[in-house]
């Protein structure tokens, strides 16, 4: 790898320009190639972005050998493809949320990714910000004791029309993935994977979820819930809250990107938590310094977004599908 971290970027849509405008201002890192299924959208996207190259199919850019890590930011329902393609030309990847439709399809990933030894990572950008970093380091040193109870949500007010994406089965679609997977993730940021998975859903009439309502809970000293809501046709407060045995963590509306949390414990004044001063990073800029700084490391996991952990949100997000009779057409895809 050359000095400079040198990405491709696979997909034009809305998520992959928010990537590559924030990679512009992060030192000895550049976005030298776009690849779209089309020569006129990676053409445009690369013209808006002053890329290089520009690739009207996937496998050009991941056989590119400027190129040192992809990033994949297609639906989720063509990350197996896309991920998998690159992994098996032997790129590194980073790969957008939902890492994939269901939990079969992120293991075959993984699975490509640990035999040929290549580094692989999902797009959890919340795991990578420094606030949410400082609140697990707290959790873990028993600031608020033992967790009792995570509420988290984010729903926004759409509308969303039966051609949407959003609306669509085989792209995906419903609240849960693209959205309920930040309260999951949150969740199991400070718990690990449930044991217990309750889920209530208003479904559209094309059979994905318009608003879904999980009840997670986990066994062990004391139990621990999570009351979880997203929404694709409510704008939710979108915030979240720890409770502890000794005291809670507040976090404002944008959780899943926040710039401060409040700590409460009783006998002391509330304590306000930020980021860093002088952190001038935002965005999806945590998560690109995390693969630089792993890739310089010669590391194919981050510790900061473990595989085994993207896996263990896939099943949960699997088992909440189950319960509320969401079906993909890719559910019903035999492993080859």
């Amino acid at each position: 790898m050359s000095s400079a971290v040198r990405w491709g970027v696979l997909a034009t849509g809305g998520i992959a320009a928010t990537f590559a405008e924030d990679l512009r201002s992060m030192p000895d890192m550049e976005v030298v190639a776009v690849a779209s299924r089309t020569d006129a959208s990676a053409r445009a996207f690369a013209d808006r972005f002053g890329i290089p190259r520009a690739y009207g199919d996937w496998a050009a850019l991941a056989a590119d050998e400027e190129v040192d890590v992809v990033y994949v930011a297609t639906p989720h329902s063509a990350h197996r493809e896309a991920a998998g393609l690159c992994l098996e030309a032997g790129k590194p990847v980073l790969c957008e949320k939902a890492f994939t439709l269901n939990a079969r399809e992120a293991r075959e990933l993984v699975g490509i990714a640990r035999e040929r030894g290549v580094f692989l990572m999902e797009a959890m950008w919340t795991y990578c910000n420094p606030v949410v970093r400082r609140m697990t380091e707290l959790v873990r040193d028993g600031a608020i004791g033992e967790i009792r109870t995570v509420q988290a949500d984010f729903g926004i007010s759409g509308p969303f029309g039966p051609g949407h994406r959003l609306r669509d089965p085989a792209l995906g679609g419903g609240a849960l993935l693209d959205l309920g997977v930040y309260p999951v993730s949150f969740a199991q940021l400070l718990l690990g994977e449930p044991d217990r998975v309750r889920a209530d859903a208003v479904l559209s009439p094309e059979g994905v979820d318009l608003h879904t309502s999980m009840l997670l809970g986990w066994s062990g000293a004391g139990g621990a819930t999570a009351l979880l809501n997203c929404s694709i046709v409510a704008d939710t407060p979108q915030t979240a809250s720890v409770t502890g045995t000794a005291g809670r963590i507040e976090f404002p509306r944008g959780f899943f990107y926040p710039e401060r949390f409040v700590l409460h414990r009783e006998g002391h004044e509330p304590e306000e938590f930020t980021a860093p001063a002088g952190t001038a990073l935002r965005g999806m800029q945590f998560e690109q310094a995390e693969v630089a700084r792993a890739l310089r490391a010669g590391e194919t996991e981050s510790p900061l977004v473990p595989l085994d952990g993207s896996i263990a949100v896939m099943r949960t997000l699997d088992a909440v599908r189950d319960r509320i009779g969401v079906r993909y057409p890719a559910d019903e895809v035999t492993p080859g």
